[in-house]
């Protein structure tokens, strides 16, 4: 009976970690819709090699720092280069658990790099995706999945609403600090131009595979099938994505006067994000409160953050950032006695402040840490290379042209250009 336990746990845990890789295909349909036409095949092929250099980076350092031995409570000190071993008694196959892991990271540097959209010159991706999977997301990762500092203090986050998107929303808040907004986004007077992305319909699939891949990052966080909890988690999931877009629909109705179509697509991922710290924790009517909030939440957010001037083309700082800080405080509210697996009960269970304000600690040192260290690493690069920003010319002629030589859209791009002589 443990044999076949070993081996379903490892097949569940393979096909959650391939629900996670394609969630890229996701991001590349949304931040390509998201952003302008001449932007379009930047935003593709960045975002494949991004992925694949972070793959290589956990390999080497990143999967060491998170859960090798020989660890403090800052990072752990072994299994670098990691050669595949299959370790014995362990619940699943070790190999499988670290193709699970990567894939988080994967989409942790994945975020984070939203903050450089339509702007950045493609070196500063590859610097910044080495130095962040080294130095940024393994070590808040330990801190809370590998038997770090906060582990130890019981902080509650089931699937990373802490450790994969705020820590990438702080790193995008930086790089939108560091590289100052794209040019005609504001005017003299403050006021705010809607650099429109040019394709909705993909901006909306994208939402919709990510919405699927969640499954595996949620669902698949279980890394078993004892007991089938993970529909469990499913459930939860998706119905704290469906409350979001929900909310997101209602509120931008009331306040614009028309259901806008980004809005409602934002909110569906906000409700997944803020569920995912607190999907193993919480009854199910708590996580339509919790979509809810988050699709609320991230309306309000992305014109606050609008009207101080941060320029946020695929809404990082709103969707990973706000609604991460809402889903990691959540549970200190609402997880129960019965499934506080880690950490204890919330507040309306009885369980006072005291998992709350863990949450809230977890919130600040790994937020503060990530934007911190993401700024100086940033603010270094800017000063070594020069810039880390392209040139105006280039930054009106589009990436595509200006980084890798060829539109995404040659066809219709070579088009206008013509028109416009």
């Amino acid at each position: 009976m443990e044999d076949v336990m070993y081996l379903m746990n490892s097949v569940w845990t393979m096909i959650a970690a391939i629900l996670v890789i394609f969630m890229i295909g996701g991001f590349i349909l949304l931040e390509a819709g998201s952003t302008r036409m001449k932007n379009a095949g930047h935003v593709a092929g960045k975002t494949i090699f991004t992925f694949g250099l972070a793959s290589m980076v956990f390999w080497a350092v990143g999967y060491g720092f998170i859960f090798g031995g020989n660890a403090n409570f800052f990072v752990g000190m072994s299994d670098f280069f990691y050669r595949g071993e299959i370790l014995e008694g362990a619940g699943l196959a070790t190999t499988v658990f670290f193709v699970f892991q990567l894939a988080f990271a994967g989409i942790a540097i994945t975020i984070a790099l939203g903050g450089f959209a339509e702007r950045a010159k493609l070196s500063a991706y590859v610097i910044f995706t080495i130095l962040f999977g080294v130095i940024v997301y393994p070590v808040i990762a330990h801190w809370v999945w590998g038997g770090g500092w906060l582990a130890g203090h019981g902080k509650q986050d089931f699937a990373g609403s802490t450790v994969v998107h705020l820590t990438g929303a702080m790193a995008a808040l930086a790089a939108t600090m560091i590289l100052k907004p794209r040019i005609g986004k504001f005017n003299k007077d403050g006021s705010a131009n809607n650099l429109a992305g040019h394709n909705q319909v993909y901006t909306a699939l994208g939402v919709l595979i990510l919405w699927v891949g969640w499954f595996g990052f949620n669902a698949g966080s279980t890394i078993s099938v004892d007991a089938a909890f993970f529909g469990f988690v499913a459930l939860n999931t998706t119905l704290a994505a469906g409350a979001g877009a929900v909310a997101a629909t209602l509120i931008s109705w009331v306040v614009l006067g028309k259901s806008d179509i980004p809005t409602i697509l934002n909110g569906a991922l906000a409700g997944l994000v803020a569920i995912t710290a607190s999907c193993a924790f919480v009854d199910v009517w708590a996580s339509v409160v919790i979509g809810l909030i988050a699709g609320v939440l991230v309306f309000y957010s992305a014109r606050f953050f609008e009207k101080r001037k941060v320029d946020d083309p695929i809404y990082a700082l709103s969707v990973h950032g706000a609604a991460g800080v809402w889903g990691t405080l959540s549970t200190g509210f609402f997880a129960t006695p019965e499934l506080a697996s880690v950490g204890k009960a919330g507040l309306f269970y009885g369980g006072g402040f005291e998992q709350l304000g863990v949450q809230l600690m977890g919130v600040v040192s790994c937020g503060l840490f990530a934007f911190i260290v993401s700024y100086a690493i940033l603010f270094t690069m800017k000063k070594v290379m020069g810039g880390i920003r392209v040139s105006e010319e280039e930054e009106l002629t589009g990436l595509d042209m200006s980084e890798h030589g060829n539109y995404g859209y040659p066809e219709h791009m070579i088009l206008e250009e013509s028109k416009s002589h």
